[in-house]
């Protein structure tokens, strides 16, 4: 990784956050983060930008294997952030 002379390292290297401990995941919380943070103008912006550069976008015939693939696994993790926003709205 590069970094700036006299630049302090981030102990968290190049992660924005520190990831919990999988022990210390709850599922339920997670949800309604997701809620939380989607809620927001800038959060439905970004959220609407996700949504048309995956599913408004369409491949052409001529695709490999390998584009269609990662288009399908970008559409994926967008469906995953959906699902979650969903949960994290309704009450458990």
């Amino acid at each position: 990784m590069f970094t700036r002379r006299n630049e302090p390292q981030d102990p968290n290297g190049p992660f924005v956050y520190r990831a919990p401990e999988p022990q210390n995941l709850e599922l339920r919380e997670i949800e309604k983060c997701f809620a939380r943070l989607f809620s927001t103008d800038d959060g439905r912006r970004a959220l609407g930008y996700l949504q048309a550069v995956t599913f408004q976008r369409a491949l052409s015939p001529s695709s490999s294997d390998q584009q269609l693939r990662y288009a399908e696994g970008q559409r994926a993790m967008v469906a995953t952030i959906l699902r979650l926003i969903d949960r994290g709205r309704n009450p458990a």
